[in-house]
């Protein structure tokens, strides 16, 4: 199985250029699923009902969240409705939404789990013991579990990664926007990077608007975040390829390979 993971998909010039190259990359790839970061979909912060339709049509199939998930009001109609749409996990409970689902692929079961770090974030509900709780309830059904997690501190995804080896297919960290090096099949066999970058405007600072950033650190004035929406695209992810379990005992991951994708439109 072939599993594409998009960063975060940043405003209008980032859903535009995830119509433009997604359809044809996932036929190119022979992908059978596509998971993206969808926190800034909406004017860089948050997801709407129309834009969630409009993502799903360009191609992907669950939509994971992060700290911005709550910004557009919106998000309350459908986030208890829409499967595949996902808040990170550890918020408290009773909060709206879910954080993770099993969904079948191709006849298999895929397990996604979103989850948001706490260094330099939100003072959310511990990361790694909620998301044990919830691989333990997962694997009763199927070890190929993807967690997208959404954190800022490059110590935390790794702590997270190694935490979890061979104990998941893949830990995938997103929220800084800007695509790291360092993707590799980690030692019990789960796929991990640190950051899968994003789907944006390239010339941009994060996906924002340059002018925009350059004039708040000359001025320390709280300038109004814009979501940049000229010149040319860039498209971030990950394709991980996993496959059954070789030796049926249940304790390992089953990771064959991850690979970097950057285009640009």
């Amino acid at each position: 199985m072939r599993i594409l993971l998009i960063g975060d998909i940043i405003g209008r010039k980032g859903r535009e250029t995830t119509a433009s190259i997604l359809p044809k990359f996932k036929q190119e790839e022979k992908i059978d699923f596509c998971i993206a970061n969808g926190e800034n979909l909406a004017g860089g912060f948050g997801i709407t009902p129309a834009i969630a339709k409009e993502v799903y049509t360009a191609g992907v199939d669950v939509l994971t969240g992060g700290n911005h998930i709550w910004s557009k009001k919106e998000i309350y109609a459908i986030i208890d409705h829409d499967e595949r749409i996902l808040r990170p996990l550890n918020y408290p409970p009773g909060v709206p939404g879910c954080g993770a689902r099993i969904y079948t692929v191709n006849n298999q079961q895929v397990g996604v789990i979103s989850l948001c770090g706490r260094v330099f974030m939100d003072n959310l509900d511990c990361p790694f013991r909620t998301v044990m709780l919830e691989i333990e309830r997962m694997r009763a059904e199927t070890q190929n579990i993807i967690i997208d997690f959404h954190a800022e501190a490059t110590s935390e995804k790794v702590a997270m990664g190694l935490y979890l080896d061979g104990l998941v297919s893949a830990v995938i960290g997103t929220h800084t926007h800007v695509q790291t090096a360092d993707e590799r099949v980690l030692p019990k066999g789960t796929a991990y990077i640190t950051d899968t970058g994003m789907v944006g405007a390239k010339n941009s600072v994060i996906g924002a608007d340059s002018t925009v950033i350059i004039k708040r650190f000359l001025t320390s004035l709280p300038l109004k975040f814009e979501p940049a929406k000229t010149g040319p695209g860039i498209f971030c992810g990950v394709i991980i390829e996993i496959g059954s379990d070789t030796d049926g005992s249940g304790t390992t991951a089953n990771a064959l390979s991850i690979r970097r994708v950057q285009r640009e439109v």
